[in-house]
C-alpha cells in the first residue's frame, strides 16, 4: 500500500499537472468505485482543481466550490498520468476511473481481483475531517505530541505505528525500515520503552520518512510518478527476507501474520532473539531456532 512518502509525491505531482485546469469530465469504469452518493460525481464537471493534500494514506483532490475527489488507492490501486492520445498502458479491466481534462487524463487503475481501491466525493472541508482518523502526523508532531500518543494504548511498536487512529500514514513498509533505524523490536510494548528508546524511536521515524520522500522525489525526476511500490531495493530490511542486513550483515528476518509479513534484524533490533512465527514456530516447536546464532 503507498504510504506516506509515496502518496507525498503523488500529491506533488498532482499539484504540478493539474492545478489550474478543467476538469471535463469523470468516466467511472468500475460499478463500485465510488462510495458516496451525495455530491453526484458530475457535480465535477467542469470545475477547476485548485490543489491536492494528504489525508493519511488518501489522496483528496480539490475542486473549485469546496469539492473534493478522496482517492484511497489501497494495496494494489495506482494513479496514471497519460497525455492526449496516449494509451493507459495497462489493460481496460484494471482501470477504475478517469479523470478527463483538456490536456490530460489522470487514470486511476487496480491491480488486483478483489477491488478495494475507493473514491468518495465530499462537499466543504469540514466533511474532510470525517475521514481522517485521528493520528499524529508524523513529519509535524512535535517529541511530546508523539510521546504522549505512544502512550496513550497498550501496543506493540508495530501495531502502533501501523494504526492509522495512531499515526497518520505509516503502513507494513515504512514501520519495518522505522523501527529498524530505531534499534527496536517490532514487538515490544509501547508502554515498555525507555525515554532513550522513545527519543531514538521518534528521530528514527522522522528521519526515515524524510530521506524515503525525497529518494521517491529523486527517482520520479520531476515527472509524474509511475513506479509506486512498497518494494525497494535500497530498504534496510523490508522485503528482503534472508538477505544481509545493511548494517550487521546477519540474514533479516520474518514474523508472518494473517495476510501480512514483518520484516526485522535479529542481531540489530531483538539482541540476536528470534521472534516466534505463528506458523512455523508452531510448526517445529522444540527444534524452532531461539537465536540468529542457532540459525
Amino acid at each position: 500500500m503507498p504510504e506516506l512518502p509515496d502518496v507525498v509525491v503523488y500529491v506533488e505531482a498532482l499539484e504540478r499537472q493539474l492545478t489550474g485546469h478543467r476538469l471535463e469530465r469523470v468516466r467511472l469504469l468500475s460499478p463500485f468505485v465510488l462510495r458516496t452518493v451525495e455530491p453526484p460525481i458530475a457535480t465535477l464537471h467542469g470545475r477547476g482543481v485548485i490543489g491536492a493534500h494528504r489525508i493519511g494514506k488518501r489522496i483528496a483532490l480539490g475542486f473549485e466550490g469546496e469539492l473534493f475527489a478522496v482517492v484511497h488507492l489501497m494495496i494494489a490501486g495506482r494513479l496514471r498520468w497519460r497525455a492526449p492520445g496516449q494509451k493507459p498502458g495497462m489493460g481496460p479491466k484494471m482501470i477504475l476511473a478517469a479523470f478527463e481534462f483538456g490536456h490530460s487524463t489522470l487514470f486511476f487503475t487496480e491491480a488486483a481481483s478483489r477491488k478495494r481501491a475507493s473514491i468518495q466525493l465530499v462537499q466543504g472541508r469540514e466533511a474532510i475531517t470525517t475521514i481522517a482518523r485521528g493520528g499524529i502526523e508524523p513529519l509535524g508532531s512535535t517529541r511530546d505530541d508523539f510521546g504522549q500518543a505512544l502512550t496513550r494504548e497498550r501496543h506493540t511498536l508495530k501495531r502502533w505505528l501501523t494504526d492509522p487512529r495512531l499515526v497518520s500514514g505509516i503502513g507494513n513498509a515504512y514501520s519495518d525500515e522505522i523501527l529498524h533505524a530505531a534499534r527496536l523490536s517490532p514487538l515490544k510494548l509501547t508502554r515498555a520503552l525507555t525515554e532513550e528508546e522513545v527519543g531514538r524511536l521518534y528521530e528514527a521515524m522522522r528521519a526515515t520518512l524524510a530521506s524515503w520522500t525525497e529518494r521517491l522525489r529523486e527517482e520520479a525526476k520531476g515527472e509524474f510518478p509511475e513506479k509506486v511500490t512498497a518494494f525497494h531495493p535500497r530498504m534496510a530490511v523490508h522485503g528482503r527476507y534472508r538477505q544481509p542486513c545493511p548494517v550487521c550483515g546477519a540474514p533479516v528476518q520474518r514474523i508472518v501474520y494473517a495476510a501480512n509479513e514483518c520484516n526485522y534484524c535479529a542481531r540489530c533490533q531483538t539482541g540476536g532473539r528470534l521472534l516466534a512465527d505463528r506458523s512455523l514456530s508452531r510448526l517445529l516447536k522444540g527444534d524452532w531456532p531461539r537465536s540468529i546464532d542457532d540459525l
